[in-house]
């Protein structure tokens, strides 16, 4: 069973995993973004632990700083970054099923919030799958990330 948390202190045993060169570039590790949410003191970040029957096993941010404007002209959205998966967990489903949470979760904890955003890279064709599986809206926006070209997606609350 799949379930969402914010991020405690005593998750980042369970989330310090490491990642392949391969999924590095699309994403960042636990530590990573949760090291950018301290050096930037960012009171919009959100980090999230994901956990498989009580195991922490993934991790995220839900952000709702500036950033999610090049995403949407919607104010009232989150941006969903630095998603990954204990590599070790991986092909289990629990990617899709997180995201498939997310939605809940976020109108469970800011109820103002209405729309969630995230960008995939165009050559993560296994992430954007999985959030099209998991009722993300793709509507041809697309932007320049920092591997290349992103496809821009949406789900609305």
């Amino acid at each position: 069973m799949i379930h969402l948390e914010f991020f405690k202190q005593e998750h980042l045993s369970g989330v310090s995993y490491a990642l392949d060169e391969h999924q590095m570039r699309f994403t960042a590790t636990a530590q990573q973004a949760l090291q950018s949410i301290s050096e930037r003191d960012d009171d919009d970040a959100f980090p999230v632990t994901i956990f498989e029957n009580g195991t922490p096993v993934g991790f995220f941010v839900l952000d709702f700083g500036k950033d999610k404007l090049e995403l949407t002209d919607n104010e009232n959205s989150v941006l969903v970054r630095s998603l990954s998966v204990n590599p070790q967990m991986q092909g289990k489903g629990i990617g899709k099923a997180a995201m498939l949470r997310v939605g809940d979760f976020v109108k469970d904890q800011f109820r103002t919030c209405n729309e969630i955003v995230l960008a995939v890279n165009q050559k993560n064709d296994s992430a954007y799958h999985i959030y099209l599986q998991a009722g993300y809206i793709y509507d041809g926006k697309t932007r320049i990330g920092r591997s290349g070209p992103q496809y821009l997606m949406y789900k609305k609350l």
